[in-house]
């Protein structure tokens, strides 16, 4: 039997009552609550999944940002050498705490610049490596006595672990 205020119409407090006499709206409500907990134990991981996710993204996204300046010398003169050499970078200006002198920290895009200054009596070459491979030079020829200054420089996508690094051209300054 259902008691209803309007006609064929249930409230949210009616009672449906079996033929026994027991009440079966309590039955169902217990499993509409349980049923709700369960979808809402559900979400509640979803959501603590998609937050670990997005974190992970966000990370990638944003990734572990490596920037540094750093130079061979603060004006005295560097060669030349009878043999090429890998040049040592000693003053290090600016490290988001990444720089590493032996190897990519992280993968990525990384852009590199460089540039060598000198009396243009002498000449003057370097070469930007990575792993054990040329990637880009710079050049300059003997014309005259005067100060110059070349510059080069490249955008490398590096794997952990990639060597990247200077030489200085055999009888180069």
């Amino acid at each position: 039997e259902v008691t209803n205020q309007s006609e064929g119409e249930a409230s949210d407090t009616d009672v449906i009552q079996t033929p026994g006499g027991q009440d079966s709206g309590t039955a169902e409500g217990q499993k509409t609550s349980g049923h709700l907990l369960v979808i809402l134990t559900e979400l509640e991981t979803k959501l603590r999944d998609t937050q670990r996710e997005m974190e992970v993204l966000k990370s990638q996204v944003q990734g572990n940002k490596v920037a540094f300046g750093a130079s061979i010398s603060t004006g005295e003169n560097i060669g030349p050498f009878k043999t090429e050499i890998t040049l040592v970078y000693k003053k290090v200006y600016v490290n988001t705490g990444s720089f590493n002198s032996a190897t990519a920290p992280v993968r990525g895009v990384y852009y590199f610049s460089f540039s060598g200054h000198n009396i243009s009596s002498k000449p003057m070459g370097l070469r930007l490596m990575k792993n054990g491979e040329q990637m880009v030079t710079v050049f300059n020829h003997p014309a005259g006595n005067r100060h110059e200054t070349a510059t080069n420089g490249m955008t490398l996508q590096l794997e952990v672990g990639d060597h990247v690094y200077m030489r200085l051209r055999e009888e180069r300054n």
